[in-house]
Parts: structure tokens; C-alpha cells; sequence
């Protein structure tokens, strides 16, 4: 299966002070591996069993057949999470991203008040996405376990705003964590790359998505009792 529990980008403490590492060993070493674990459930002897973690999250989603949908997007939007965030992460954005970033919002403290006002401002769970629509960038939030990967812009990070990211760490303060995320945390290296492959695309050319979600690593281990 393609559907894995990809290695994470960083050490277990490789996030601290800003995340701890007792809140990833619950969400990566628990929330995660679940997601993945009911995935590989759910395609075992089917004809999704071998194909990549995106073409499940498509696939479910045109197929209208939610409890895979809601498993596989999970899987896929945790993958992609990891990447969005470095261990020597955070500051002002470099590279073509920041140029876009001023295009579309007029500076980057702008984009940062309007990504972190979003992200408080989001009522229950849900992921906050920056997406590359046409020739700009746009913030937007998709509720509960949706992906941003089934719409038809590209998202190129993601913040993950279900409490069990950040509630160890943070209790209610969901904008404090959020602050932490773009100041201190955010991975532009992948965002950049992301859109280089998003203009790539649209090129004709064949990419892949830049995320441990598409790595090949059948050796790394899922909780026990999981389905390998």
C-alpha cells in the first residue's frame, strides 16, 4: 500500500518551545497513525489498495463515499502539515512566494494578520490553507477532515486548527499557536517548492506534490494492531 505514516521532517522535539514534543507524540504517534490505519482498512482488497494517497482523496470524494473521504483526507492533510512547518522555520518569506504574498495581500505583516485573523476566527476544527488561485494567492478554511487537494486552486501550506494541535501547548489560545506556526514554524522552502510544481502543472509537465504523503517508505512502522 501507498498509504503510509510518513516520517516526520524534523526530530520529536525538533518543534519545541512553539510545539511540544508530548503534542506531537499525540498527534503525529496517535491522530495520524489512525487516520492511516483506517485508510489501509478501508482499501484492503479493493482496486485502491495500490494506488498514491491522492488519487484515494480524489477518487472517495467523486465517488461520494464519505467515511474513506474523511479517512484519507485526514491522512493526506497531515502529511502535507508536516512539511509546512521546519525546525529553523518562521520569518519573512524569501523566494517567489514572497513575491506573490505582496501581489495579493500588500505586504507580509498583512498576510500574516489576515491568515492568523482567519484561523481565529474559524468556528470548530478545520485546516487554514494558503492556496495559489490563478496568478495570486487566497487564505481559506475547509471545516472538519475536508482537503483543500479536491478544489481546483493549489494549496501550498496548511495550519492545522483541531484543537488536539495545539491545546496541549496552547489551551484555547488557537491564535497564539497560530502566531508561533507563521513566525516561528513556517516551512517557506515548501512553499516555494509547491509552487514551482503548481506552475510546473500548468506547464505540462508531469510533477508529483512535494509532501512526505507521496514518499515510498513501506518500512516505517504504523501503531501496533494496524494493518501494514
Amino acid at each position: 500500500m501507498n498509504v503510509i505514516v510518513p516520517s516526520l521532517p524534523y526530530p520529536m522535539d525538533g518543534l519545541e518551545p512553539h510545539i511540544s514534543r508530548r503534542t506531537l507524540a499525540a498527534h503525529y504517534g496517535s491522530h495520524h497513525v489512525a487516520c492511516v490505519e483506517r485508510t489501509r482498512a478501508l482499501i484492503d482488497r479493493t482496486p485502491l489498495e495500490t494506488a498514491s494517497i491522492e488519487t484515494i482523496v480524489q477518487a472517495s470524494h467523486e465517488m461520494a463515499k464519505p467515511i474513506l473521504f474523511n479517512a484519507v483526507s485526514e491522512a493526506w492533510n497531515h502529511s502535507f502539515y508536516w512539511s509546512c512547518m521546519a525546525a529553523a522555520g518562521g520569518g519573512e518569506a524569501t523566494g517567489p512566494i514572497a513575491e506573490l504574498i505582496a501581489a495579493s495581500f500588500g505586504s507580509q505583516s498583512a498576510f500574516r494578520e489576515q491568515f492568523i485573523g482567519m484561523a481565529a476566527a474559524h468556528v470548530g476544527s478545520g485546516w487554514i490553507w494558503l492556496v495559489l488561485e490563478g496568478e495570486g494567492l487566497r487564505i481559506v478554511a475547509t471545516p472538519n477532515v475536508n482537503t483543500w487537494l479536491v478544489a481546483a486552486s493549489t494549496p501550498l501550506l496548511a495550519v492545522d486548527v483541531w484543537e488536539h494541535a495545539y491545546y496541549l501547548d496552547y489551551r484555547h489560545r488557537r491564535a497564539d499557536y497560530v502566531n508561533a506556526f507563521i513566525t516561528h514554524l513556517v516551512n517557506w522552502t515548501f512553499a516555494n517548492d509547491n509552487l514551482a510544481a503548481a506552475r510546473e502543472r500548468r506547464a505540462g509537465r508531469r510533477t508529483r506534490w512535494n509532501t512526505a504523503a507521496c514518499a515510498a517508505a513501506s518500512n516505517i512502522p504504523i501503531r501496533a494492531g494496524g494493518t501494514r
